[in-house]
């Protein structure tokens, strides 16, 4: 198994209660991939680097987990159709 970070950036148009829904979505999407997540750290509201679909700010989102080599491509292709997610990278984390 490798260690894997799901990174999100979650747009600020909905409220509260649908970010909660969209991580815990993000989440399942990873335990179906077979992913076995280990941390989630929430960053709350950060400016973007450059503006987003009119967007200056969103709310970041990091999803630490375990998983196979073919993991990360199933869970971008979940991830990528998620209409609240603005932006998202699956990254493999080196052995520390």
């Amino acid at each position: 198994m490798n260690k894997y970070e799901l990174a999100l950036v979650v747009s600020t148009k909905i409220d509260d209660e649908a970010r909660a829904e969209v991580v815990e979505k993000a989440k399942a999407i990873v335990e179906k991939a077979g992913g076995t997540i280990t941390e989630v750290e929430e960053w709350g509201k950060k400016r973007l680097a450059y503006e987003i679909q009119k967007m200056k700010e969103g709310f970041y989102y990091f999803i630490q987990f375990d998983g196979n080599a073919d993991s990360p491509a199933q869970i971008e292709a979940n991830v990528r159709i998620m209409e609240s997610v603005i932006r998202y990278l699956c990254v493999r984390k080196d052995a520390e």
